[in-house]
């Protein structure tokens, strides 16, 4: 039963911003933004094994609750929901026995090289907003940032498809000085490993210059900026629909753009694979 709100009164929101630790300034950026725009903030720490397909790399993920905690409170979010594997997956590693699967948008860029990665993320976030769905007339806000350009466009998908009725919200990528998407990895790179991650940056920005001086977009010269970089080891720059993930074609790529796009890429340096993102702007006419 839906409870009536006095006429002119907002409804009550709850802000969730799912995270899997590690914490660092792109995720305080999320928490200033949620605690900007919501009555009720929380943040959530658990680091989902369904999403890691390498035993490996989910045994060496960093395990940070008590620093995590400290950020989120400097910050102001007062509550941090981080539960234990066997309360998010009772029976595991033999549960859950029914999960969500992200479909052909799972399957490529990131998914390609991390299979089942994206039915991971689904699955877990949609048991999060279950456990943070508010009762009514209160409505649920769930925060993400633009730097997971491919989780988030997944997300978008899986409310529409799944009837979630609550709104996701996009918080923009934030950078370091140089230019460097913000990332847990990043700590992991050495000063020369820093510097030669920056191609990446210098690669997608190439492409937002184009489009927004409205010329063909240089996608192989792009690719050839960040394949002559020793360090870097290119996976993917593609340029894609912000929506679908299909990419554009090369006729599209030939010309103004005539609709905003998105471009990513993923390499790994030093060992370490790093992603990155930038929206293109739509020709302005």
């Amino acid at each position: 039963m839906r409870v009536a709100v006095a006429a002119g009164v907002p409804e009550p929101t709850v802000g969730l911003i799912p995270t899997m630790g590690a914490l660092h300034g792109g995720h305080a950026a999320l928490v200033r933004q949620a605690l900007e725009e919501n009555d009720i903030v929380i943040a959530s720490v658990f680091v989902n094994p369904l999403q890691f397909g390498d035993p490996s790399d989910l045994e060496n993920y960093p395990r940070t609750l008590e620093a995590d905690r400290a950020i989120l409170g400097a910050e102001g979010c007062e509550l941090v929901f981080a539960p234990d594997l066997h309360q998010m997956y009772p029976g595991y590693p033999d549960a859950p026995m029914v999960t969500v699967t992200a479909g052909h948008m799972g399957e490529v860029l990131e998914g390609a090289a991390r299979p089942g990665h994206f039915d991971g993320v689904c699955t877990v976030v949609a048991k999060l907003w279950h456990a943070a769905m508010p009762p009514a007339p209160a409505r649920l806000r769930s925060y993400f940032g633009q730097k997971d350009a491919q989780q988030l466009a997944v997300l978008r998908r899986m409310r529409v498809d799944l009837d979630f009725d609550l709104e996701i919200r996009p918080v923009p990528l934030v950078r370091s000085p140089e230019g460097l998407a913000l990332s847990s990895r990043n700590t992991r790179l050495s000063a020369s490993g820093l510097e030669a991650a920056l191609v990446l940056h210098r690669a997608l920005e190439s492409l937002r210059l184009a489009a927004d001086a409205g010329r063909p977009l240089g996608l192989e010269a792009a690719r050839t900026l960040v394949r002559g970089e020793p360090l870097a080891d290119l996976d993917y720059l593609e340029i894609v629909d912000h929506s679908t993930l299909e990419p554009l074609s090369s006729e599209q790529l030939a010309v103004p753009l005539e609709n905003e796009a998105l471009a990513l890429v993923a390499a790994t340096v030093e060992s370490v694979r790093l992603i990155d993102n930038m929206i293109l702007p739509a020709t302005r006419r």
